[in-house]
Parts: structure tokens; sequence; C-alpha cells
């Protein structure tokens, strides 16, 4: 292609820019290529310089500003859940997104879920996560978020006691005794 329409250095800066915005990769923008369009665009994907961190080339996409598309985006919580200030357990995030669909002037920047009231054994589900909007979930409804879980050191020294302590020791100990046993028999 003619050089005017490769894209110059600065749409790369300003796709770095977009990258690392507060929508990120979910930011719709105009491109302009001079004498030939100007079209609301995504980025799809990306690469960067792995020593120098430069960013070598992007993907766009144009949007039809009024087809509805699917996008991932951020899921963040908030809040101590009682199950881990009260109960001792742990809070675990499985996944930090969701997948959704909507119409690109309705794409959010994340989403917000208060976990306070999460109790041991319970767990944050895609299905929990509110839409506004004409959002849908394009994720597994059932897919985990987040939990909060039992300590495992905790649990088991709590179901078998002592027992529990003493079980976790290493077995070579054991085994080695045996065998200095069997050898002085034999001499």
């Amino acid at each position: 292609p003619p050089r005017s329409t490769l894209f110059p250095y600065t749409t790369l800066f300003r796709s770095n820019k977009i990258l690392h915005s507060s929508s990120g990769v979910n930011t719709i923008f105009n491109l302009d290529i001079p004498g030939v369009e100007n079209s609301p665009v995504m980025v799809v994907d990306w690469q960067h310089d792995p020593i120098k961190n430069n960013l070598l080339h992007i993907d766009m996409k144009r949007i039809d500003l009024s087809k509805r598309l699917n996008v991932k985006v951020p899921v963040h919580t908030t809040g101590d859940p009682i199950g881990v200030k009260q109960q001792g357990g742990l809070y675990e995030i499985i996944t930090r997104e969701i997948e959704i669909e909507c119409l690109p002037d309705e794409i959010p920047e994340h989403f917000e879920v208060n976990v306070a009231a999460m109790t041991l054994g319970q767990s944050l589900r895609a299905s929990q996560v509110e839409l506004t909007g004409s959002m849908k979930l394009v994720s597994s409804p059932d897919q985990v978020i987040s939990h909060v879980i039992a300590v495992r050191g905790s649990a088991e020294t709590t179901d078998e006691g002592e027992a529990g302590a003493k079980a976790g020791e290493p077995e070579v100990v054991k085994k080695g005794k045996k065998e200095e046993e069997g050898a002085e028999k034999k001499k």
C-alpha cells in the first residue's frame, strides 16, 4: 500500500494511551485516514516489544454504532467479606472479567460488586453481576468470579485434631528408621 495509508507513529502512540485508559480495549474512537475514510474503531489485538515495552502492532475493527457487539468487561469487587474477617476464611478471585453483549454506547468501563456480605463457602457468580440497559450476559451464568473458602491448614487441624498434625510429618523419617533397623539385623 502507498505510504500515505499506513498508520503514522502518532496513531500507535495514541492507541497505547487508549489501552492504558480506564475503559481500555473497549474504547471506541474515530480513526481518520486522510483521503480515505473516518470511521469508529475498537482495538482488538496488540503486540508489545518484550524488552522495551513499546507498542509494535495493533489490530482494529470497524464498529457499527447501531449493532450489538460482544465485549469483555472487568469486574471489580469491593468490601471485606464476613467469611474472611469473622470466620477466618480466604477470599479468592477466580476471574476478573465477564463477557456481555450490548450496544457500543452502553459498554461500561467495569462492573463493581460489593462482596462484604459473603460468608464462608459462598461464591460470586457471573449471573449475580447487575447488568443495565440492553446488556445481556454471554459468559456462563454459573461462572465463578470469586469465593470465600476455608484455609486448608486450619480445616485439617480442626477435623482431625492432633492426629492431623502428626499425619503431616514426612514419611521419610519413618522409612529411614525401618531401613536402619533392617541394616542392624543384617550385621
